[in-house]
């Protein structure tokens, strides 16, 4: 008999080489989940509430929510769309990071395995935007660098303060270029390209300044304004808030995040960190839980099926905890501003629980949507008597 050409690309895909990669996806998304949950624990500890390990972990709350979590999950996701093996060492080597934090490793291991995570990330990302030369490849590739010149400075010896405008850098870069995907369908405004390269400088040039500083908390500030309205002129959530279901609630999550991160460009201007003792905390929580947690909440059911193949479904009961989640950013900053400690404990608890409810809805939804699925099935095709 003669030999055949099979194509590789027709045949099914091997069950057990799926099961690896899962299992790897799975494995990366636990070191995600594990940086969360000892993020918080650490969050809680700076609000003065008494929890295990809290105090320890206090001073590694946020390298541990930006580079343990976000860092996972951003590189996780950039591996799964570039398809490669290679590229999933970079939320390996973020997961390595976190892991020997936790377990208190000196905190120069953990910062170097994160500077190794942001610079495969890097890589990763500029092998996208080579193959795929756009605004929203370049924008994510500088959202990469971002992180992991912070990333550098930390392990130099930097404070966090001194850092923290190159991580935020890193995620408000990540979700604008892929809000901009998204969105690339949309007719280009004028002069919107001009916005946003302004905005990508002055993020640059308040991240080297120092955003604890007053001239860059002014240009950080400036910044972020700028990328409000860019994304506004551009996100096609501004035409999809129109429509019902997941579309709009998913349009509302985009919308309502920007209007936290215009807030936080104002407060940095007003209320500089230099100057006053609150205007670091108020516009720090007002991008991370306000604007970027916004973002997780309206991404998560994309994200978690294509990812990690997590099956998710939409219900109305979603807006609750997500109404729950800005509550506790205003409460954050009607605390900060009126020097009410009470409050910024609350707003600590009432952000807990809108992570959980989210959760919770997810899961008690998903769980309803197997059920019926089974009973369907048990039920069997249903026959129509003829008329």
């Amino acid at each position: 008999m003669g030999s055949q050409l099979v194509d590789p690309s027709a045949m099914p895909p091997n069950p057990v080489s799926v099961r690896s990669r899962m299992g790897v996806r799975i494995t990366l998304l636990g070191f995600g989940i594990l940086a969360l949950l000892t993020g918080l624990c650490g969050a809680m500890g700076r609000l003065g509430w008494t929890l295990p390990h809290g105090a320890s972990l206090a001073a590694l709350h946020g390298p541990l929510m930006i580079s343990g979590l976000f860092g996972t999950l951003i590189g996780l996701e950039r591996a799964v769309a570039l398809g490669s093996r290679w590229s999933l060492a970079a939320p390996m080597f973020s997961g390595i990071g976190t892991l020997a934090l936790v377990v208190g490793a000196p905190t120069a291991f953990g910062a170097a395995s994160y500077v190794v995570a942001a610079a495969i990330l890097s890589m990763a990302s500029l092998v996208i935007t080579i193959r795929q030369p756009a605004v929203f490849t370049g924008t994510m590739s500088f959202g990469a660098l971002s992180w992991l010149i912070g990333n550098i400075l930390w392990l130099l010896g930097e404070p966090i303060q001194g850092v923290v405008g190159w991580w935020l850098s890193f995620l408000i870069m990540t979700i604008a270029g892929e809000r901009l995907e998204m969105s690339r369908l949309l007719p280009g405004r004028k002069g919107s390209e001009i916005i946003f390269l302004v905005a990508v400088g002055l993020l640059a040039a308040g991240s080297q300044n120092g955003i604890a500083t007053e001239n860059g908390a002014v240009l950080y500030g400036l910044a972020l304004l700028l990328t409000t309205l860019w994304l506004m002129m551009n996100d096609i959530a501004r035409v999809s808030v129109r429509r019902d279901g997941i579309t709009r609630f998913m349009a509302v999550c985009m919308l309502s995040g920007y209007v936290w991160l215009g807030l936080a460009g104002i407060a940095l201007i007003a209320f500089p960190p230099s100057a006053t003792a609150y205007g670091y905390d108020l516009a720090l929580h007002a991008v991370l839980i306000g604007f970027v947690l916004s973002m997780v909440f309206g991404h998560a059911l994309v994200i978690l099926p294509a990812v990690a193949r997590i099956r998710v479904r939409y219900a109305p009961v979603l807006y609750a905890p997500l109404s729950l989640l800005h509550a506790s950013v205003m409460l954050r900053i009607g605390a900060d501003l009126a020097g009410w400690d009470v409050g910024r404990k609350g707003s600590g608890i009432l952000t807990l629980l809108a992570l959980l409810a989210f959760v919770g809805s997810l899961a008690v939804t998903g769980w309803r949507r197997r059920r019926t699925h089974i009973r369907e099935a048990d039920a069997g095709p249903r026959v129509v008597p003829e008329a």
